[in-house]
């Protein structure tokens, strides 16, 4: 599966009805200064180095809003604990879940995403003691379920540290019954709070999706399969004559895709009942670090078309499904 890439390119603030979260809201909260090392330096007025001027941006080059971020709370109780040599059990007890709700959730996803794209991501690291603890439980606010691309690096791209993201991934970030059975778990024995589709720009496995029917039969039988369920997004899309446009327009489209696939799972579709979790879809930007999310069902919804070929496709690899997969149109057999 050939992997495509494209220049930087400053990212769009609501193209396709994604929303990106506003970095300048990141900036403005943060108020402490880091040192070079990382820990937190008093507020209060002290004599400092001047700080030489950033160089002017180069032309072309886009400008955003630095956001900085705040470093841990020095004297919360987790922090005191650890100074003092607490227990693994004590300190799994005084950690605070990042989320209690899917909208507390989603923010801190576009929080951590600003982080990373505007250059001042924390990487949360943790004390020995505090990695020791994990030992005892895991309680992540979100899963994500993500392509194996090696560029898309989901902890990274979100900021989040050891715990906080249970990640599934696998080529095109399809739904199938393994990766649905590992979403599953987590939601039902790990209390997340958001199920999160992430695709990516220069999708390989989408891209592979979209070539004619004899190229992808030389593909491995398990390759294929992963092929065979990303089709029903791409064999219908309109052709555009912007390679990046179409390609950006197939992957969100399989994200839609496959998100829907998730809200049919039974366990999937009690949560979201409850209110217990949300699932919405995301689109990475590999050239700017920047991730669009799609929440509403307007950006989610599938069309006709588009829900009569996904009911069409087998969820293992037999012939039958492989045979039924060969008369769906492909979209490269569109490309002019």
């Amino acid at each position: 599966m050939k992997e495509t890439m494209t220049p930087p390119q400053t990212p769009k603030s609501h193209r396709f009805g994604a929303t990106r979260f506003p970095v300048a809201a990141v900036a403005a909260a943060a108020l402490l200064t880091l040192s070079a090392g990382g820990a937190a330096v008093s507020a209060a007025p002290v004599e400092q180095t001047p700080v030489p001027a950033a160089p002017p941006p180069q032309a072309g080059s886009s400008q955003r809003t630095q956001p900085v971020a705040p470093p841990p709370d020095p004297d919360s109780a987790l922090a005191a604990a650890v100074k003092r040599g607490a227990t693994m059990e004590e300190i799994a007890r005084l950690r605070d879940p990042i989320a209690r709700t899917p909208a507390e959730a989603i923010r801190a996803l576009k929080a951590g995403n600003a982080r990373f794209y505007g250059g001042v991501a924390r990487r949360p690291e943790m004390s020995a003691n505090e990695r020791r603890a994990q030992i005892l439980s895991q309680t992540p606010f979100a899963v994500v379920l993500g392509c194996a691309d090696s560029r898309v690096p989901t902890e990274i791209v979100y900021d989040q540290g050891l715990g906080s993201l249970f990640v599934v991934r696998v080529a095109g970030n399809v739904v199938d019954p393994g990766s649905a059975g590992s979403v599953e778990y987590a939601v039902r024995h790990l209390k997340s709070h958001v199920v999160v589709v992430t695709g990516h720009e220069g999708c390989g496995a989408v891209s592979a999706a979209m070539l004619p029917a004899e190229e992808q039969n030389r593909e491995p039988a398990n390759v294929r399969y992963l092929l065979n369920r990303i089709r029903p997004a791409v064999a219908g899309l309109a052709p555009l004559r912007d390679r990046k446009a179409q390609m950006r327009e197939a992957v969100i489209a399989n994200v839609r895709l496959q998100v829907h696939r998730m809200k049919q799972n039974p366990v999937i579709a009690e949560a979201i009942k409850s209110g217990q979790i949300a699932v919405i879809g995301a689109f990475y930007e590999i050239s700017s670090g920047a991730v669009d999310f799609l929440e509403t069902d307007a950006e989610l919804r599938l069309t006709p078309d588009e829900l009569r070929r996904a009911a069409n496709v087998e969820d293992r690899p037999t012939s039958a499904g492989a045979a039924a997969a060969e008369k769906e149109p492909h979209a490269g057999e569109h490309r002019h």
